[in-house]
């Protein structure tokens, strides 16, 4: 008899945890993120009736020598239309302790990139995520961003109030 309750109570709790996340993916990366290096994500077909909040998700270890990150986020839309973003996230509390979620030496930040959009184009969508992070005074930018961990992209259903 126990075991049927118990049984009972993991799939009511199973089904009851429905996530409003209809897409999500993460890279990790290589030792460090390149300034060349773009990450790519080819998104699902969403339905246009419905509203979606964008975020893009980075992981730091504590070899991350910034308290801010500057991405260049693009989405390239189904007829060739692109629009790209240029956003600054801070990492850091000002105590120097890192932002984000995660015990140890890895933290877990999901970003704001876009809220309520509908994708109204038939096709498919992609969104390309490149670093821009500068050294204080330098006009190159760094070629060898270290302590990003992994980068990724999610799409979550939004809700009306």
């Amino acid at each position: 008899m126990n075991r049927v309750l118990a049984f009972l109570l993991i799939t009511v709790l199973l089904v009851s945890c429905e996530s409003d996340t209809v897409f999500s993916e993460i890279r990790a990366m290589d030792d460090h993120w390149g300034a060349n290096e773009v990450v790519s994500f080819a998104l699902p077909e969403l339905d246009s009736l419905k509203q979606y909040n964008l975020f893009v998700n980075i992981r730091n270890s504590n070899e991350y020598k910034f308290n801010n990150l500057f991405l260049i986020v693009s989405m390239n839309f189904p007829h060739g239309k692109t629009v790209t973003d240029t956003l600054e996230y801070r990492m850091a509390n000002p105590d120097g302790s890192w932002m984000g979620q995660g015990i140890g030496d890895v933290k877990e930040n999901k970003l704001w990139y876009k809220e309520n959009v509908r994708f109204l184009e038939n096709g498919h969508y992609t969104v390309d995520i490149a670093q821009a992070m500068r050294n204080n005074g330098d006009v190159e930018g760094v070629t060898k961003l270290e302590g990003i961990t992994d980068v990724g992209f999610s799409i979550e259903e939004a809700f009306k109030q």
